[in-house]
């Protein structure tokens, strides 16, 4: 199936019961056996749930993969992939990522014993001398959050398969639509389905998919212990969302494209992060590895200063100031503040994430309308 069709019918049966064409939300947390052991496949609703499976049979068409499985958050998702690993095990990571996922490796993992390396991914052979005999996992971001580096997936899925270790690629800010990991052989993908993929902000949940039975086996063993799973009226929202994530995702991409150049040739604007322009740095490869450049972009004004930034934060109106991202509405955030704000600020800056970098999610309004709103709160 072609991806406007594929999208449409990921995961979708008609109930056997009523024809229903949505899947049913099974609101229950047990079902009843006809004897010990023996039943309809479903035994409690932390290990099985019927809308859940649906939406984990969608998310692997999606992705091009074997199988899906569905979390809590993306957070919980991500956690399920360090669950693999052992005390002692090194974890080589992107140096600018989602500060969530900063925050998890650093404050919880490791006090568990897990090593965590972070190199800039852009130069892949900052990756290939970083990895040792214990390196077991590569996790990257691609493009990253919110300064839009691009990552060869290809090249540092050659790097993992030469040492035998597994890469997990986060294709949060791409989503399926624009990029898939597996064809480009990672291993495990990683979305927030909280935002494309939901693309209403309405819902928490994340996902992983990958192609090994050996792989999903594992992480779907860490599901059902740990216990980190989305209720079924969560993942009807997923369903539901992404029955209409290629028209989203076209006007995201046709509405960022435009803003990325208002802003870039406006006069207060100093830099523009968007890997749609020729002379950002990774621009080849984003091109090779993604079928467009998205809608998701931040910028920095020529008065780098805390009080000019603010003013713009608090100054527009179709834009709400509010963390997240991918949803219909566009909305505008302070990365340093919010979504990064467990990253140390030496290493923020470090990484070239400024203390006044503005972040923006380009949503599917009358990008005339959104620039006038940009235009309003620059003035």
């Amino acid at each position: 199936m072609k991806t406007a069709t594929k999208y449409i019918h990921a995961g979708a049966e008609p109930d056997p019961s009523t024809g229903a064409i949505m899947t049913p939300i099974y609101q229950t947390s047990t079902y009843v056996q006809e004897a010990p052991g023996v039943n309809k496949g479903f035994e409690y609703a932390r290990s099985q749930n019927p809308t859940r499976k649906a939406l984990e049979e969608a998310y692997a068409q999606i992705e091009n993969g074997q199988f899906g499985l569905a979390f809590g958050s993306g957070v919980a998702a991500t956690d399920a992939v360090i669950k693999l690993l052992s005390p002692g095990d090194e974890v080589i990571a992107a140096n600018d990522m989602y500060g969530g996922t900063y925050r998890l490796f650093s404050k919880v993992f490791e006090k568990f014993g897990i090593i965590f390396t972070y190199v800039d991914t852009t130069n892949v052979a900052n990756i290939k001398a970083a990895v040792s005999a214990k390196t077991k996992l590569i996790w990257i971001e691609t493009p990253t959050n919110p300064l839009m580096n691009i990552t060869d997936i290809e090249a540092v899925a050659a790097i993992a398969k030469a040492n035998n270790v597994l890469l997990c690629v986060d294709n949060t800010f791409a989503s399926p639509y624009l990029q898939n990991p597996l064809d480009l052989g990672a291993d495990i993908v990683m979305h927030s389905a909280t935002k494309y993929l939901g693309g209403h902000s309405d819902v928490i949940q994340g996902a992983l998919m990958m192609n090994s039975a050996e792989l999903r086996e594992q992480l779907y063993f860490i599901q059902k212990s740990c216990g980190a799973v989305p209720g079924p009226m969560d993942c009807f929202l997923v369903l539901r969302g992404i029955k209409t994530l290629h028209l989203r995702m076209q006007r995201h991409c046709e509405n960022g494209r435009v803003i990325a150049h208002w802003l870039r040739k406006h006069p207060k604007v100093g830099k523009v992060y968007w890997c749609g322009f020729e002379d950002h740095p990774n621009y080849a490869i984003a091109r090779k590895q993604m079928r467009d450049f998205g809608g998701m972009l931040s910028f920095e004004l020529k008065d780098d200063s805390m009080d000019a930034a603010k003013k713009v934060l608090s100054s527009t109106k179709l834009f709400s100031l509010a963390e997240s991202l991918g949803g219909v509405e566009s909305l505008i955030n302070h990365p340093a503040s919010m979504t990064h704000a467990s990253i140390p600020r030496e290493k923020r800056i470090a990484n070239g994430l400024s203390d006044t970098l503005i972040r923006l999610s380009i949503g599917v309004e009358d990008a005339d309308d959104l620039i006038a709103d940009l235009e309003k709160a620059l003035a």
